[in-house]
């Protein structure tokens, strides 16, 4: 009997790091589209898709709010984001720190990288419009 049990403990033991790094092995990317404006106080909003490897997906809605030395008005049209560290759909949602430098006119291609706790994101996308500073924010994604 105490030899079962010792099997069975094993067994669980083995299984504990295999599920742990199945769940952490999740890639989540985004599509998005974003416009807004800034003159000392930055605001801009949008919507997009979460898709994941797992093969959940969400509509989402993005809203960046933040200030600092920033003025302009431009959109971001076919953007892309990556998620690292998600283990699931729902580690995508939150608020994520945010800071820029910017500057671009006409037509413009914009990149950051910003962080929630052990999720990161990367954005990338083109947009038109004016812009010109440095700010510093957030980033909230919410269904």
């Amino acid at each position: 009997m105490r030899r079962l049990l010792s099997a069975m403990a094993f067994a669980v033991l083995l299984s504990v790091p295999v599920a742990s790094f199945a769940a952490a092995n999740v890639s989540c990317s985004m599509t998005f589209n974003m416009k807004g404006w800034s003159a000392i106080y930055k605001t801009y909003s949008g919507t997009g898709t979460v898709k994941c490897s797992n093969g959940q997906t969400a509509r989402v809605k993005l809203s960046a709010k933040g200030g600092g030395l920033t003025v302009g008005k431009s959109e971001i049209e076919n953007g892309r984001g990556e998620f690292s560290g998600v283990k699931g759909i729902e580690e995508v949602f939150g608020s994520y720190a945010q800071a820029e430098a910017h500057a671009g006119a006409v037509k413009s291609s914009r990149a950051s990288v910003m962080t929630k706790g052990e999720v990161s994101l990367a954005l990338s996308g083109t947009g038109r419009g004016w812009d010109l500073g440095i700010a510093f924010g957030k980033l909230t994604i919410s269904r």
